[in-house]
C-alpha cells in the first residue's frame, strides 16, 4: 500500500497535523508500541511499514513487540509496556476481570482458521469423544473459549476433559508426540498442526460459535491520546481492506515476518478474515456471552460488563 493511500485516511496532511497538535496538548507521543502475534492484519501492517509511514512525519516512532499469545500481551498492556495490539476474544475477558487497564478499540469477526485438531488416526470422531481426553490450549486465549463452547454443544462440561494449559510453541510438539489427545488452536498454528504435524480437524470454531478478535488499547493511552489511537485504527482498517484483496501477497509477507513457511501461511491467509471495524452492538453481545460463560464456570472471579470498556472516540 502506498503512503498516499494512508494519508487519505486522515484527510490529508492538514488533518494529520491537527491530530498531532492535539496529541501534543495532551502530552507528546514520541513512540507507539504495538503488540502482535504471528498472524493477522498487524503483521501485514508491520511488513508494509504502514504505521511508520503514517506517523514518522509527525515525529512519532513505532515499536513492534511480538507475543506468542494474547494473555501475556494483555499483561504487558496493563502495565503500560504496550499501547495497542491484536488478540482473540478470551484474553480481554480475563484481563477485564482482573482489573486490567485496557479498552476495546476495534473488532474483527473470525470466520475461519481456528478450531480443534486431533491426530489423523485418532479414534476421536465426534465432540462427545473428547470426554476424558487431554486437550491442550492456552489458558485465557480464544482457544479456551472454543473448547468451552464445543463441549457445551455436545452436552459435556469442562470437568469432562483434562485441560492441559500450553502456549502454542509448547502445544505443537506435545500434539505431535501424543502427549495431548486434542489441540485447540488458531492460525498459523492451526495450519501447522493440520499440514505438518499429522492433524485432522475435529471441529471448526465457526461450527459451534461466533468468534471475534479484537484490537485492544491501553486505557490511559486511549484516554490521553484518542486522536492518535483513531489514526492507528484507521491505518489498521485500511491495511485489512487491502489484505482482503491481496491474499497471495499477504501470505508472502506473513511468512517473511514470522518465519512460518509460505505454504502454511498461504493456507492461513486464504481462509482468514481481515476486515477491521468498530466494536458493534452485535460483537458486544457475543463477547458478553463469552464473559458470562467464563464466570459461570468459575474461570473468572467476578462478572464483568464488556460494554464498560468499549472505547468510543470522543471526537467522532
Amino acid at each position: 500500500m502506498q503512503r498516499r493511500d494512508f494519508l487519505k485516511l486522515s484527510a490529508g496532511t492538514a488533518v494529520a497535523a491537527a491530530f498531532a497538535s492535539r496529541a501534543n496538548a495532551q502530552g507528546a507521543v514520541k513512540e507507539i508500541r504495538i503488540g502482535y502475534q504471528k498472524t493477522g492484519v498487524l503483521v501485514i501492517t508491520r511488513q508494509q511499514a504502514s504505521l511508520e509511514k503514517h506517523f514518522n512525519p509527525q515525529g512519532i516512532d513505532v515499536k513492534w513487540v511480538e507475543f506468542s499469545s494474547g494473555p501475556p500481551m494483555m499483561e504487558a498492556m496493563n502495565v503500560g509496556s504496550v499501547d495497542f495490539g491484536a488478540v482473540g476474544d478470551s484474553p480481554p475477558v480475563f484481563a477485564q476481570a482482573a482489573g486490567a487497564a485496557i479498552v476495546y478499540a476495534a473488532g474483527q469477526p473470525i470466520t475461519n482458521g481456528q478450531g480443534i485438531l486431533v491426530p489423523k488416526d485418532s479414534p476421536i470422531r465426534s465432540i462427545a469423544d473428547l470426554q476424558g481426553k487431554r486437550i491442550g490450549f492456552t489458558k485465557g486465549s480464544s482457544a479456551h473459549n472454543v473448547v468451552v463452547q464445543t463441549l457445551e454443544k455436545a452436552g459435556l462440561t469442562y470437568a469432562d476433559i483434562t485441560p492441559v494449559y500450553l502456549t502454542p510453541p509448547d502445544a505443537g510438539p506435545a500434539f505431535a508426540n501424543a502427549s495431548i489427545e486434542a489441540w485447540a488452536i488458531w492460525d498459523p498454528y492451526f495450519a501447522i498442526g493440520e499440514t505438518k504435524q499429522g492433524g485432522r480437524i475435529l471441529i471448526n470454531a465457526r461450527e459451534v460459535t461466533k468468534t471475534n478478535s479484537f484490537y485492544i488499547a491501553n486505557r490511559e493511552f486511549a484516554k490521553n491520546h484518542g486522536a492518535i489511537l483513531q489514526q492507528i485504527v484507521d491505518v489498521t482498517t485500511a491495511t485489512g481492506k487491502w489484505a482482503e484483496q491481496n491474499r497471495g501477497e499477504v501470505a508472502k509477507w506473513l511468512a517473511a515476518v514470522t518465519g512460518v513457511p509460505l505454504d502454511i501461511q498461504t493456507v492461513a491467509a486464504d481462509r482468514a478474515n481481515f476486515v477491521v471495524g468498530p466494536v458493534t452492538d452485535d460483537i458486544v453481545v457475543t463477547q458478553q456471552g463469552v464473559a458470562d460463560r467464563f464466570y459461570k464456570l468459575g474461570l473468572i472471579p467476578k462478572p464483568i460488563v464488556v460494554r464498560d470498556i468499549v472505547w468510543r472516540n470522543p471526537a467522532a
